[in-house]
């Protein structure tokens, strides 16, 4: 006759085998937008299918961290509200990097701080706008796209920002002069403005905030696969992998 205490080691024994493998089955549909250096097309297109065609800051850390986590996942560019949809309403779905706020803090599971942004606005070249602080801006127009946290962030301060459906739409608008200033990030402003505009180098006039960002994953995902993903981020920063990777993108 087995004893009770051999039961309970062989059911442990069990319960650990079908978590392993129920975590090593799991595929994470993993999303992020268009925003160089951070995320960006290989292609030269607003969208792309796989992580072969995607680039960046971001989805470079991804890609080590799933690969050293041994977690499989599939990878896609989309417009960030698209993004942020799938993922609140599909489990194993993941979207990054994404700024952790205490509005989206139950939406999601986290892992990071993958790496950090920081907000700032932006002028056409030779603007003779000057800003102090951030109130400084009130009496501007201020380009801002759906879903993006600096957006979100000044609308519920009362700030006149019109929403584009992306962030490509800034820029052009921005160089048009039917907004004063765009927000976006300090790194990632230039590079868009660049590719998208031949205005010449924006004016960054206000550096105003620094955001941790990170991964954010449908609660409705094994935690178990969270709490890995967490542990190998954690290594890899320990090691310095992560540093490495952010000075090769100029932070």
């Amino acid at each position: 006759m087995i004893k009770l205490s051999r039961l309970l080691a062989i059911a442990t024994v069990a319960l650990s085998v079908n978590v392993q493998t129920s975590t090593a089955d799991t595929s994470l549909s993993l999303f992020t937008e268009q925003y160089p250096p951070y995320s960006m097309t290989t292609t030269g297109q607003p969208f792309a299918h796989s992580g072969d065609e995607i680039d960046g800051l971001c989805p470079s850390i991804m890609k080590a961290l799933f690969k050293k986590a041994g977690i499989d996942y599939q990878m896609r560019l989309r417009n960030w509200s698209y993004g942020q949809q799938r993922v609140q309403r599909r489990k194993d779905h993941g979207l990054f990097c994404a700024v952790r706020t205490a509005e989206r803090e139950p939406m999601y599971q986290w892992v990071g701080p993958v790496t950090e942004m920081r907000g700032a606005l932006f002028a056409r070249p030779g603007s003779t706008i000057e800003l102090k602080s951030l109130e400084d801006a009130r009496r501007y127009r201020i380009g801002g796209y759906k879903g993006d946290y600096y957006a979100d962030h000044l609308i519920k301060r009362g700030f006149n920002v019109n929403v584009a459906p992306s962030d490509t739409e800034n820029p052009k608008r921005l160089q048009l002069g039917t907004i004063d200033l765009w927000i976006s990030d300090a790194l990632a402003g230039p590079y868009l403005a660049a590719d998208l505009t031949d205005m010449g180098a924006i004016k960054n006039v206000l550096v105003y905030s620094v955001n941790p960002v990170y991964l954010a994953i449908n609660p409705e995902t094994d935690p178990s696969i969270v709490n890995k993903l967490q542990a190998t981020l954690d290594a890899m920063r320990s090691s310095g992998e992560l540093q490495a990777l952010e000075q090769a993108y100029g932070m």
